[in-house]
């Protein structure tokens, strides 16, 4: 089985940031990363402490949203070199990983 070396990317935002979009359009349109999932929370805080939630009575528009991507280790460099100005600091993750490419 052949497997090559990758970095995989994490970033939380929340909706009413309103950076998933442009961040969304840049990865798919301008970077071409190989894939992108984004989740959806129904709970969380950041630094801030302030929580972001969903209930029955409160659709809210500002849950939070996890971005997640990977790719080549040079490629996913370049991608955060332009990206540094979009996301707010602290809020990347990144680390490395194998895919099985068979």
């Amino acid at each position: 089985m052949k497997q090559s070396e990758v970095v995989v990317v994490r970033i939380y935002l929340t909706e009413a940031e309103g950076t998933l979009k442009t961040l969304l359009a840049k990865l798919h349109d301008e970077e071409k990363v190989r894939g992108v999932t984004v989740f959806r929370g129904i709970s969380g805080f950041g630094r801030s402490g302030k929580v972001h939630s969903s209930t029955l009575l409160d659709l809210s528009l500002d849950l939070p949203v996890v971005i997640e991507f990977f790719d080549t280790p040079d490629k996913v460099r370049r991608i955060l070199g332009h990206l540094k100005d979009l996301l707010p600091p602290g809020h990347v993750l990144s680390w490395p990983a194998q895919v099985n490419e068979t």
